[in-house]
């Protein structure tokens, strides 16, 4: 495999940052830091070239906040010129990356997404429903996946695939970012060992994306390579093995914990399960059926209350119905893409919007 190299040129020229300017300021034109940015455009976009040129960049301190669905998560924001210089490295590395990567991982990707990937699974289970009695599904699920990506081992892959010497120090200099090492918490969650020490990936940045890809890539090609698993999917942490045989799945799961201990340093968490898909396999808040495709039930709940939400505030004009409107059509693009007719008559029969 032929190593990157003269890469860093391009992420440091002004053409390449300008570029990478438009794209990070994507749909927040209006935010005020963008705002700041954009009035002495030029001037900034030549202080980051300097400080790239003359590798002075340091990372600024993240903005923190949490959100609570699906379930509570830590996301670290920057701000908007760290954004640009992570959108130039993202513009110029990702390509390469991408073409390194198995067809069936889809998070992250131009032209995969969560719905291609429902589709995939979908068409291996009609595929083997004709060929087997039974179907079994492991499903993998990796504990605290990005506060546990391993810095010392991420540097490893990026090496063995970089030769760019300017190039690695600046990834190097945004995985070590004083503000990203998660080891103290993991110490506390009760996470011990090799784990306590330069561990992390914040999330809510760009290059983590593209990091979280290239570190499970290593699964990926273990799986497929080693194990020779043909119906195997991943979704960024989540993945998946369909198979008519649970001895093999037993097998796989066992080499996989082994494979991600040795070579990666994480762990499956409890929800790594094998099962049947005759209830129907649970996938990026669906569940898939060789003949048909339901929302999640927990979804479905949490769409309905939010729903019923709205629709009280909007009764006290707290929201403005171009609000509840971009909430419901982005629930309807959710139902779409599944067997919905019954939820969403159930739904928006009574979903009625009235002072």
């Amino acid at each position: 495999m032929k190593r990157l190299n003269n890469l860093y040129k391009d992420i440091c020229s002004f053409e390449g940052l300008y570029r990478a300017y438009l794209e990070a300021r994507r749909g927040k034109r209006q935010r005020n830091e963008v705002l700041e940015f954009t009035t002495s455009l030029e001037e900034n976009i030549i202080q980051l070239q300097n400080e790239l040129l003359w590798k002075e960049y340091k990372v600024s301190p993240y903005r923190q906040f949490y959100v609570h669905e699906p379930k509570k998560r830590l996301i670290m924001a920057l701000p908007f010129r760290d954004r640009v210089v992570q959108w130039s490295i993202y513009r110029i590395l990702n390509p390469y990356f991408d073409r390194r990567f198995i067809k069936d991982s889809y998070a992250c990707r131009v032209g995969y997404g969560s719905h291609k990937s429902i589709k995939r699974l979908q068409y291996w289970l009609r595929q083997m429903d004709r060929q087997n009695k039974r179907i079994y599904v492991l499903k993998l699920d990796i504990a605290k996946y990005f506060y546990r990506v391993d810095h010392d081992i991420l540097m490893g892959i990026l090496k063995r695939q970089i030769k760019d010497k300017d190039l690695l120090w600046l990834l190097e200099t945004i995985i070590r970012c004083e503000h990203t090492n998660f080891g103290l918490n993991l110490e506390n969650k009760g996470f011990t060992g090799r784990m306590i020490k330069h561990v992390g990936m914040p999330i809510g940045n760009l290059t983590s994306q593209m990091f979280a890809n290239l570190y499970l890539n290593e699964l990926d090609q273990f799986v497929k390579h080693e194990l020779r698993a043909r119906h195997y999917l991943r979704y960024m942490d989540d993945s998946m093995i369909v198979h008519h045989d649970k001895s093999f799945l037993w097998h796989a799961k066992s080499e996989i914990e082994r494979f991600l201990d040795e070579n990666l340093n994480l762990e499956l968490n409890g929800k790594t399960t094998i099962r049947t898909a005759k209830q129907g396999v649970e996938w990026v808040g669906y569940r898939v059926w060789p003949t048909h495709i339901k929302i999640r039930k927990s979804t479905a709940k949490r769409m309905k209350a939010r729903l019923k939400q709205l629709k009280e505030l909007w009764k006290t004009g707290k929201v403005t119905f171009e609000e509840v409107d971009a909430s419901v059509q982005s629930y309807m693009g959710l139902l779409k893409h599944c067997n919905s007719y019954r939820l969403r008559k159930a739904v928006f029969d009574w979903f009625v919007l009235r002072r």
